[in-house]
């Protein structure tokens, strides 16, 4: 769901979904580890495809990465 939704994904139903190929686009969780000493919590590894990002713009990658996912509350699995 985090790679989802700071990728391409909403929890709303949008007209835009059937304009492109989103599994071109979204993000993927690519690994997953425990945090040590922490008892049902962990850390998700995601990767995203650079087209999602405009060329030579850190400002761009940055409030897009950190903007979505500082913005998420914890998740309870």
């Amino acid at each position: 769901a985090v790679a989802a939704e700071s990728s391409t994904g909403t929890w709303t139903t949008v007209w835009t979904d059937g304009l492109t190929s989103l599994d071109r686009y979204k993000g993927r969780c690519y690994h997953i580890e425990p945090v040590a000493g922490e008892e049902s919590q962990f850390i998700a590894y995601v990767a995203y495809p650079l087209d999602l990002f405009e060329e030579g713009s850190v400002t761009n990658m940055f409030t897009s990465i950190v903007g979505n996912v500082f913005g998420f509350k914890a998740l309870r699995a």
